[in-house]
């Protein structure tokens, strides 16, 4: 007598092509149900809720599907995601543990958690099915994609960051890269507990943040510089008007007096685009005490540094660079890009005079995040950068993601000036 084969755990039944049919043969029938009723998937939760259930029962007793109670309720939430949400995708949004979501076409959906990718147990049902959730994505923020366009960046209700590629620019079927927001965003005091950096560091800079230093935060994509560059922002006085100026909105200041400003891709046509150079010029007529850039990646590196250097002490940004050389070397580049001329050493000078302090942040191989270098630039000796190292992660055995952070300087180039910025105090 053959043995009954095992059920399969409810979180594996999304990967099942079985699963997958069942799971539209009900959403059919519930939308049948609604237009019957004259309803909508904008109707009462409740209602839309009822109706679905009494599908999934209807189904699994036709049809003879032996389903537990948990699997009935995994079956009616993912129904009820096809109507009123973003499909296979809803449940890993809804999970705090998951950082990120990648879409490698509609049967590959990864996500991360703890710093590592693992295979989630979703897929769409098809590249038709998929390209629906993508439009729901783009469409409520204005933003579109389609063979002209086939790439777009975008973001969730949530605030949420989200890349899409389609066709013909991805070859295996449509790309989705999500960057998820934290609905609780970390506290300074965190960043302590989890060894991203030490007590020393976070009352250093809790004391440059309120002494009005300029600082430039550099890393790595997935590195953490924004989820840092809003840490650091609740250290900044409540009476202080900011501006922030971001691609995709995501930065959480609690601050009274904060004016967003989000950045336009051109259309069709290749018009209307609003750019962070623009939106840049304009934040400097707008009375800000701070300017905050969520990322400084061309032409807006000249009204940035202006920013910096012109009465505006204390604004923050960040760039993507491997070291804190690296991004003074790539910022030069950038101010050629916008227009400024001139010999080096004079464009070194520009730089050394709008920028205190630059932060490393590090992704390190075991997936966890470090600040591995704070670093003051105090001017130029000949035509090279003054660099005062402050404090350093050091890493043993390389590449293990285990370390110790380290106290280089016990007497900062600012320190007169963090005086005055009063202690840091880390809120939990």
């Amino acid at each position: 007598m053959n043995a009954t084969p095992a059920r399969k755990p409810p979180e594996d039944m999304g990967l099942t092509d079985f699963y997958q049919a069942t799971k539209f043969t009900i959403f059919d029938a519930v939308l049948e149900q609604l237009d019957a009723r004259g309803l909508t998937a904008s109707s009462s939760p409740s209602v839309l809720r009822e109706v679905i259930e009494t599908a999934v029962h209807r189904h699994s007793h036709r049809e003879n599907v032996p389903l537990n109670a948990a699997e009935r309720i995994r079956l009616a939430d993912d129904v009820q995601h096809e109507i009123t949400g973003l499909g296979p995708l809803e449940s890993l949004l809804r999970d705090p543990t998951i950082d990120d979501v990648i879409v490698n076409g509609p049967h590959r959906v990864y996500v991360e958690r703890g710093g590592q990718l693992r295979r989630a147990p979703v897929r769409f049902r098809d590249a038709g099915h998929l390209m629906n959730i993508i439009q729901r994505i783009v469409g409520p923020i204005g933003r579109r994609v389609d063979e002209a366009t086939p790439y777009v960046d975008a973001r969730l209700s949530d605030g949420s960051r989200v890349n899409v590629v389609i066709p013909p620019a991805a070859l295996d079927g449509p790309l989705v890269s999500i960057r998820k927001f934290r609905a609780q965003p970390l506290a300074p005091a965190d960043y302590v507990r989890q060894g991203a950096m030490s007590a020393e560091m976070l009352d250093f800079l809790g004391r440059a943040v309120r002494s009005r230093l300029n600082m430039l935060i550099c890393g790595g994509t997935g590195s953490g510089k924004t989820t840092l560059l809003g840490m650091l922002s609740s250290f900044i006085g409540d009476t202080e008007r900011l501006i922030t100026i971001e691609d995709a909105a995501e930065l959480q200041l609690r601050q009274e007096h904060v004016a967003r400003m989000e950045t336009r891709p051109p259309n069709v046509d290749g018009t209307r685009e609003v750019s962070a150079r623009d939106l840049m010029r304009n934040a400097l007529r707008m009375r800000p005490d701070r300017v905050i850039l969520g990322e400084v990646r061309g032409a807006e590196a000249v009204e940035m540094l202006q920013a910096m250097s012109t009465g505006h002490d204390g604004s923050m940004a960040t760039m993507h660079a491997n070291a804190t050389r690296d991004a003074l070397a790539r910022l030069e580049m950038l101010l050629g890009f916008g227009g400024l001329t001139g010999d080096q050493k004079t464009i070194r000078r520009y730089i050394a005079s709008s920028i205190n302090l630059l932060v490393q942040v590090q992704r390190l191989a075991n997936g966890s995040r470090r600040i591995t270098q704070i670093v003051e630039l105090t001017g130029l000796e000949g035509d090279n950068y003054i660099l005062n190292p402050l404090f350093a992660f050091e890493e043993h055995p390389p590449l293990s993601g285990h370390g110790e952070h380290r106290t280089l300087s016990l007497r900062p180039f600012f320190a007169a000036r963090l005086v005055k910025g009063g202690p840091a105090g880390a809120a939990s």
